[in-house]
């Protein structure tokens, strides 16, 4: 069965905007630039795989900062679509490592050299979505200092509150016994759970009727948080399958640096309220 190209459609583009100009396609497409010689055939997924979860990466950001801006606005319903997504775009981020086991060790070994001291470690928006979710680590912007505008960028929001600390400030402002030690103190720690937090938000979730939209954010919260937590840990079994407990690229540890971040709690008064919840 034939489908005729219906008369409609437009297929001159001499004088207009298409499809590829509009996406920028000739530069995206020729960003692939694999430097093995002679070029080995899987150094090209190496670098899509990993300029993939760039571009999510930025999408991530958008949203998280996007998110940031609604919780100062007094306006978290629409968080709960913007987190949504973030949600979704983490699973694909969890989904592409998927892509990359179908590299071997013997594979990977042949044009692992070319990558010189280059390494993930080196994601300033990996780093970004880090400190936006509140793992803050100042001494990792040092590794940015070669890009002076990146690291200012970092250091910015390596000062500033995270994601769910805009939250605890939200329902600060709106009555909530969230101390003021919590939400008045250097952000450029990471935040410590506190006893008096994880009761605020056992009130939150004894009454969700009569707070629904605190409560709702608070599970939009959980679900990124778990959806960041299995990224790690796929990130981490993906590594020690291919390079096992070789050193990584960037001078780390490798597999054993990667397991540290596996247990960090970003949310740590949302994870232990669960104990709490009912009794």
């Amino acid at each position: 069965m034939s489908r005729p190209l219906e008369p409609t459609i437009h297929t001159d583009f001499s004088h207009r905007m298409d499809y590829s100009g509009y996406l920028h396609l000739d530069r995206v497409l020729s960003a692939q630039e694999p430097l093995s010689k002679p070029e080995h055939h899987d150094e090209m997924l190496f670098i899509i795989q990993h300029q993939t979860s760039e571009l999510w990466m930025k999408l991530v950001i958008h949203e998280l900062t996007a998110a940031i801006k609604s919780i100062q606005d007094d306006q978290l319903s629409p968080c709960f679509k913007i987190l949504a997504r973030v949600k979704h775009v983490q699973r694909m981020l969890f989904e592409q490592w998927a892509v990359l086991e179908t590299l071997t060790p013997t594979e990977y070994s042949q044009f692992r050299d070319v990558l010189g001291n280059s390494s993930g470690f080196q994601s300033h928006q990996y780093r970004m979505i880090e400190f936006l979710m509140g793992n803050k680590e100042s001494s990792s912007v040092s590794v940015f200092k070669h890009q002076p505008e990146i690291h200012a960028q970092l250091s910015k929001v390596l000062q500033e509150p995270s994601l769910y600390e805009h939250f605890l400030i939200y329902l600060h402002r709106h009555g909530h016994a969230i101390p003021k030690e919590v939400i008045e103190r250097d952000f450029s720690e990471n935040h410590e759970s506190n006893d008096e937090v994880i009761a605020v938000f056992k009130n939150i979730y004894d009454n969700p009727h009569d707070n629904w939209d605190a409560y709702e954010m608070a599970e939009k919260l959980v679900d990124i948080e778990e959806q960041f937590t299995l990224w790690r840990v796929r990130h981490m079994l993906t590594v020690e399958r291919i390079i096992g407990m070789k050193t990584g690229t960037g001078g780390s540890s490798g597999v054993m640096f990667l397991r540290k971040a596996v247990g960090i709690r970003l949310f740590p008064e949302l994870w232990a309220v669960r104990t709490e919840i009912g009794r």
